[in-house]
């Protein structure tokens, strides 16, 4: 009935596919499985930030599923969000054993700047990670959102400004909110992003994790200050910087 359904709505209201532009799809088959298809596994950006957690992605940034993502984050394709949320939640089962403790795995967004969730009129991070989150919970995994990071000072615009730039840019601009830290020691932390470009804004997000003494008890990760990543980064498409490491 459903498959039936979008077949008799993308006759009235015309759907085009996120990731080829195809007609009568929000996303294709072909570009489902682009999205879907392939295997995570480990990345590293080039230079790699102090601090950076490990990351896995679930797929490169190119073709459709770079068309997938810009079309989900900047034109408001807000029905993409469950197949990306499905992409991000593979990447999640591949790297949380590094999360370690007990408890249910907490998917922590990086938080977009207000201006910019204003001007897109949607959160794109933690709409897919409240799919993965869903999916996860769809596969007997326990998984909630936790957007307990927020940004404490304005941040230029990362789009230009390369590696060493959007490290000073970011250093210190995230926080923890108010009683973050109790929601944190009550499962595994898992880091999520959209996208990966040098590493800077994750490598943040764990600093600021860690400062909250998200490790206190053991089971909220946080980077240790000898550099070995406790918390786990996952991004559902990653940059392919250095080639080598796909």
């Amino acid at each position: 009935m459903r498959g039936w359904w979008r077949e008799i709505s993308g006759l009235i209201l015309p759907v085009s596919c996120g990731g080829c532009g195809g007609p009568r799809a929000e996303l294709c088959e072909e570009c489902c499985a682009q999205l879907l298809g392939g295997t995570p596994r480990r990345v590293r950006p080039a230079p790699e930030p102090a601090g950076l957690p490990v990351v896995h992605a679930a797929a490169a940034y190119e073709g459709a599923v770079r068309s997938v993502l810009l079309a989900h984050k900047e034109r408001g394709a807000l029905g993409l969000a469950g197949a990306l949320g499905k992409a991000l939640a593979g990447a999640v089962r591949a790297g949380a054993g590094r999360a370690g403790g007990d408890g249910p795995l907490l998917l922590v967004p990086v938080p977009s700047a207000r201006r910019a969730v204003a001007a897109r009129g949607h959160d794109p991070t933690r709409r897919i990670a409240l799919a993965a989150a869903g999916e996860l919970r769809r596969g007997a995994t326990g998984a909630q959102v936790a957007a307990v990071l927020r940004q404490r000072r304005p941040v230029a615009d990362q789009a230009g400004l390369g590696a060493r730039q959007r490290q000073v840019n970011l250093a210190g601009a995230l926080e923890v909110v108010p009683g973050g830290e109790r929601l944190l020691g009550a499962g595994r932390v898992v880091l999520v992003d959209d996208l990966l470009t040098t590493g800077a804004s994750l490598a943040e997000a764990a600093r600021a994790i860690g400062a909250a003494g998200g490790a206190a008890d053991g089971r909220a990760a946080a980077v240790s200050g000898a550099g070995q990543a406790a918390v786990v980064a996952v991004s559902p498409v990653a940059f392919e910087i250095n080639r080598n490491s796909w």
